[in-house]
């Protein structure tokens, strides 16, 4: 097997690779947000390809792992909510509230359920 699959394989791998996926998806619907609310002409084109192809990769690094994909997208929502927080915070500057922060505790909770019970 080669070493990729088998990175991947193992759930820190797996993880690595969500976290490098909810990175490009939280960023390319950021851009896509500023494209739409806060750029005009030329650069709103502009935004909005930037965005559309950063969702493109999104996409493709998303589906390497070679898991079930309801349990690859369980999972993977973990990480992307974690990712969509931070890049709230730093593009736009709004801190999580508590609500969001105890809404995603459960959803945290929920993931390691998925990725960690062995039925």
């Amino acid at each position: 097997m080669p070493l990729s699959l088998r990175l991947l394989s193992q759930p820190a791998g797996a993880i690595a690779v969500f976290a490098a996926a909810a990175a490009l998806e939280a960023l390319g619907d950021s851009l896509f947000q500023s494209g739409l609310y806060r750029a005009t002409g030329l650069n709103r084109a502009a935004v909005l390809a930037i965005g559309a192809l950063v969702l493109a990769a999104y996409g493709a690094l998303v589906n390497v792992p070679r898991w079930d994909f309801g349990r690859l997208l369980g999972v993977y929502v973990v990480v992307f909510f974690v990712a969509a927080q931070i890049v709230n915070r730093v593009r736009f500057g709004h801190a999580p509230t508590p609500p969001i922060y105890a809404g995603g505790a459960l959803i945290v909770a929920g993931g390691l359920v998925m990725m960690l019970w062995k039925a």
